[in-house]
């Protein structure tokens, strides 16, 4: 069994279509969204669905978390409310995790958007992913429920909490990028241009490295893409 998941807050423009991806394996997945408080209609629309919605405190890692807690999965897939699994999800993620000594893994990043600057972003995702063993939320990443609970869930981090989690999982083993990708939103590009989120992205990676507090860090990237 995986369990599914998904941290939202006001998304009920595409809560739905996320939520229609799985119906198809409705059987064979448990499907669980972790809502912040949306006053938009998303619980509205995903109390029509046949999942498990969880209310709980805002902020993506303690969403994740409350999710967490109620999941009854061997496997855990956290995804993003913008993000689409490729068809074979179930059979990657079970094989990816089935090597020897690998704890987590996620999938390749394809933007959904034609812009030839946007390849570039997703070779360099792959570049990251495959070389440095480190993928980030919006990859879609799985890891085995006990490694998880063992580790003690996400970081309640206001910013980041993905990068922590990911740092500690390269400790326990090693974490595999699959053949294939999800499809996420471009709307993150969009909004601020590609070199601007680029250049936010690793500047927040480099605050958190240098010792900048999270709330800081959180309050100028609020800052920088307003």
């Amino acid at each position: 069994m995986i369990s599914v998941i998904i941290p939202v807050l006001n998304e009920a423009e595409g809560i739905g279509s996320c939520l229609d991806q799985f119906m198809l394996w409705a059987n064979h997945l448990e499907i669980i969204v972790a809502d912040g408080g949306s006053d938009d209609g998303t619980q509205e629309i995903v109390r029509k669905y046949p999942v498990k919605l969880r209310q709980c405190p805002l902020g993506r890692g303690q969403q994740m978390n409350h999710g967490a807690a109620i999941a009854t999965g061997d496997i855990l897939l956290f995804l993003h409310s913008d993000t689409f699994l490729p068809e074979n999800f179930i059979e990657t993620i079970e094989i990816t995790l089935a090597k020897p000594g690998v704890v987590a893994g996620a999938f390749q990043l394809e933007i959904d958007d034609p812009q030839p600057n946007l390849r570039w972003i997703e070779r360099t995702v792959r570049w990251r992913s495959q070389f440095f063993s480190l993928p980030y939320g919006d990859q879609g990443i799985f890891v085995k429920t006990d490694i998880f609970r063992t580790l003690g869930g996400y970081a309640a981090l206001p910013i980041m909490e993905d990068y922590e989690f990911i740092c500690r999982l390269k400790q326990q083993g090693h974490i595999a990028i699959a053949a294939t990708a999800v499809k996420t939103s471009p709307r993150r590009w969009q909004k601020l241009g590609i070199w601007r989120t680029t250049f936010l992205n690793q500047a927040m990676i480099m605050g958190y490295h240098l010792g900048v507090k999270p709330d800081t860090l959180r309050q100028w990237y609020r800052q920088q893409a307003s």
